[in-house]
């Protein structure tokens, strides 16, 4: 693996977390249990494949 392959972990990572937090806004605003659910995953899964960038860079992956 080559030393970006961190640096594009991390910002998908934050990319999903925007997008989840994003969903999950809007699904409780208009009261859409499914849609602020999806969003919460997607931030958790954000932040999951955030923390993996991270440690990928620190080992130099």
């Amino acid at each position: 693996m080559n030393e970006h392959s961190g640096t594009k972990d991390r910002a998908e990572g934050q990319f999903h977390q925007v997008n989840g937090k994003i969903k999950e806004v809007v699904g409780n605003m208009f009261d859409n249990q499914y849609l602020e659910t999806e969003g919460k995953k997607e931030n958790l899964s954000g932040k999951v494949q955030d923390k993996v960038g991270q440690v990928k860079k620190v080992f130099g992956m």
